[in-house]
């Protein structure tokens, strides 16, 4: 049996390791502190749940119905895009179960194709991806609390903007304090988000019975041909999906990852699937399609129209699913840069546990500090759209690296073995996805190319050939945050 690991041809050569006090002290507990397997199946249900259902389908599903400009033809693409968020979570669960680590794609392209492009994905999702799709969650969740307030116009910037950095610091706390609590916010608010879609499922179903069927009439009428924008439908309602490879970034934590692991994921995508199809029907049979083009937020405009007194219900339930989203984003992020940290791509103190709570304090704090420092950049939600085809890029990655390993690593364990068909099928797609960006949106590509190119010399600089001043600030960073936090560095579980 082969044996996977990460990170073991780098660590000599890391620039950021750990100081020398704190590797004492690991040898002289002989173990250091692990992080306890508490996320259990329903757990990981929720998780997956409560990250793929935020704002985007009470707020925006008019992305798909923009480009694919039928009904019909929008329907058949969130069918569509369900499957394939399926097929890649398959593949991932296959990953997942080889290499189980958290870090998710960190981890399998560090198996795969070595530290560089490892430590690119990681600089990536530290710079912008995870803090700025965290700073959005929550400032989405400011907004619809707060518009009860100013019915007739938006908040305050200044109040929507205090309201989301006390948001991400009560839950910052929350996952800092007890992995439980975390699971039960999450099981909670992903319970409450599930109840809202089922009143507008219940609410249109209602409507069609009672005989209002124009508008499904006839739903292929209008129906674009043109390649590129089917792409760019597809592409919205992938985005739609993202935070189904979640779980993976947490595996460490999950109990019996082997087999809820793909028990998780064959249960909350189609689940997802259905549901976003349902909230979709009772859309389109309310709201004409302009409306549903013109609208801010499909859901309060649903609301408005049908709901009457009861409408302001609906800011309330984006709110709630904001909040779980937001939830389950911290907790699953923080654990992507403490691997990484582990692994030495990170200062050290990032990578420790507090022995109490057996929590990765450091690296959630971390993710706080920068997801608040975004939340102050008047135009956050541009930068977005620089990094969905970055995103894009590195789960291309990770497929590839699923085939690479099939033949570098014949013999190594796979409790999940998914058929072959599936890693090619979603690897065609994705290429076909990403390539279609570069002629449908040049600048972003570019943008977010430049964003990966960066890195090459930070992790030069820090990890291939490291700077000896870089590495003794880390040293003694590292020292300060473990008497700070009361932390010790984490062991890794060891897996035959």
């Amino acid at each position: 049996m082969t044996k996977v690991s990460i990170g073991d041809e780098m660590a000599p050569r890391a620039g950021f390791t750990h100081s020398e006090s704190a590797s004492k002290t690991s040898i002289e507990t002989h173990e250091g502190v692990v992080m306890k397997k508490q996320i259990s199946l329903l757990d990981g249900v929720a998780i997956i749940v409560g990250v793929i259902v935020g704002s985007g389908i009470f707020v925006s599903p008019k992305g798909v119905l923009l480009h694919s400009q039928s009904i019909g033809l929008s329907l058949i693409v969130w069918i569509l895009s369900g499957a394939l968020s399926m097929v890649g979570a398959l593949c991932y669960a296959e990953l997942g179960t080889m290499i189980p680590k958290s870090g998710g794609d960190y981890a399998y392209i560090s198996v795969a194709f070595g530290p560089l492009p490892a430590f690119l994905y990681l600089w990536v999702a530290l710079l912008i991806l995870v803090p700025t799709g965290n700073a959005i969650t929550a400032l989405t969740f400011a907004q619809y609390l707060l518009k009860p307030n100013w019915p007739a116009c938006d908040p305050p910037y200044e109040a929507v903007t205090l309201v989301a950095c006390l948001v991400t610091c009560v839950l910052t706390a929350i996952n800092c304090y007890n992995v439980k609590w975390v699971t039960s916010v999450t099981d909670f608010f992903t319970a409450t988000k599930i109840f809202a879609l089922l009143v507008i499922f219940a609410t249109g179903a209602w409507y069609l019975i009672s005989g209002h069927t124009e508008l499904l009439e006839s739903p292929f009428d209008n129906s674009t041909t043109s390649p590129g924008h089917i792409a760019l439908a597809f592409y919205n309602g992938l985005f739609s999906y993202s935070g189904w490879n979640y779980l993976n970034f947490v595996t460490e934590e999950l109990k019996n990852p082997y087999k809820n692991l793909p028990r998780a994921i064959c249960i909350s995508i189609p689940l997802v699937t259905i549901i976003y199809v349902c909230t979709n029907v009772a859309y389109f049979a309310v709201l004409p399609v302009n409306d549903i083009q013109a609208s801010l937020a499909v859901a309060v405009t649903f609301g408005d129209k049908m709901m009457g007194m009861f409408a302001w219900l609906m800011p309330l339930f984006v709110a709630c699913s904001t909040f779980g989203s937001l939830n389950g984003a911290i907790f699953a992020s923080s654990r992507l840069f403490f691997v990484g940290a582990r692994n030495g791509h990170l200062p050290a103190a990032i990578s420790l546990v507090n022995i109490k709570c057996l929590t990765p304090i450091p690296s959630i704090i971390f993710m706080c500090l920068i997801t608040i420092i975004l939340l102050f950049i008047p135009d956050v939600y541009a930068l977005i759209n620089y990094v969905s085809f970055v995103e894009a890029l590195f789960i291309l990655m990770s497929i590839s690296g699923l085939l690479y390993l099939r033949i570098k690593q014949p013999n190594a364990k796979r409790p999940i073995k998914v058929k072959l068909i599936f890693p090619i099928i979603f690897l065609v797609t994705c290429s076909f996805l990403v390539i279609s960006s570069c002629y449908v949106s040049p600048v972003e590509v570019g943008v977010g190319c430049l964003v990966i190119i960066s890195g090459i010399p930070v992790y030069y600089a820090t990890i291939y050939r490291p700077i000896d001043w870089l590495t003794r600030w880390s040293a003694t960073f590292n020292t300060f945050c473990g008497k700070l936090f009361l932390c010790m560095p984490n062991q890794e579980e060891k897996t035959d």
